[in-house]
């Protein structure tokens, strides 16, 4: 199962659906499609911040002209959580430790044994 990522603002618990990502050398920012892994220098974005994004002044914008579609979960991903969720419930069969083997040694047997003895 895929995980949805959340947009970057504070506060904002929507799902991504776009990708920011600053160019320096060119002062630009880049609104586009959705990228495939999360980056560690680029920022997620939901439908909303991403049709009302403004760059620093003097910074141009580029918008990669599509519809920003809030990635929601998609039947195969709600079908795979079902699964996982009946699969914790399950009950379990308590696991039985193993049997010791005659070679190896007794535990348990030995006691404290005074210094006076």
């Amino acid at each position: 199962m895929k995980s949805t990522r959340q947009c970057s603002r504070t506060s904002c618990s929507r799902p991504a659906a776009a990708t920011l990502t600053y160019v320096y050398a060119d002062s630009t920012v880049v609104v586009g499609q959705l990228a495939a892994d999360a980056e560690p220098h680029s920022y997620d974005l939901c439908s909303h911040h991403a049709d009302r994004f403004s760059a620093p002044r003097g910074w141009d914008v580029v918008h990669i002209h599509q519809d920003f579609v809030d990635a929601g979960p998609t039947p195969d991903d709600l079908d795979a959580l079902a699964r996982a969720v009946r699969e914790a419930g399950r009950p379990r069969a308590p696991q039985q430790p193993p049997a010791p083997l005659a070679s190896e040694p007794r535990r348990g047997h030995l006691r404290v044994v005074s210094g006076d003895a």
